[in-house]
């Protein structure tokens, strides 16, 4: 249900043949890069927090990590992620699968500046069998309202 929800969105921007379903699963960025064939860096891990009761992602390079001090300068609180129990209510896709496509009406969306180390990202595709191969350029069409932030390390 998940693929067909986040299949469905990019198919909306043009973008479902960049859809990817390896053999192995793609459910952790090792699994995922082992999968897909690519860099660790590559894959564009989403992170799921809560700012009080707004669900919003992050997706970050594979390597990344939330640094709690930028977090906390860029939104004015500590990070706070999801507890896995609640994911797939909150945002629309299951642990393991998470991704900006498809997701429910009241997630917002952020890309960090660490993904831009790469020009092609792999973030997942409502499964945790999925991917979609993107450029940097199709992740910005595929993530219209997401704004740019910078809140990782690499």
């Amino acid at each position: 249900m998940s693929l067909e929800r986040a299949k469905a969105y990019l198919r909306e921007k043009g973008l479902a043949e960049h859809i990817i379903i390896p053999e192995h699963s793609s459910a952790t960025v090792a699994d995922a890069a082992e999968a897909l064939g690519c860099e660790p860096g590559m894959i564009a891990k989403t992170l799921s927090f809560l700012q009080g009761e707004q669900p919003v992602l992050i997706l970050a390079e594979g390597t990344a990590r939330i640094d709690n001090a930028k977090y906390k300068a860029r939104f004015s609180r500590k990070a706070k992620m999801i507890p896995a129990e609640q994911v797939e209510t909150l945002i629309g896709h299951a642990v393991g699968g998470v991704c900006p496509f498809g997701v429910n009406e009241n997630v917002v969306v952020y890309l960090d500046e660490s993904l831009k180390l790469h020009e092609t990202v792999y973030p997942a595709a409502g499964t945790d069998r999925s991917a979609v191969r993107l450029s940097i350029a199709e992740l910005e069409l595929a993530c219209p309202a997401a704004e740019w932030i910078d809140v990782c390390r690499v």
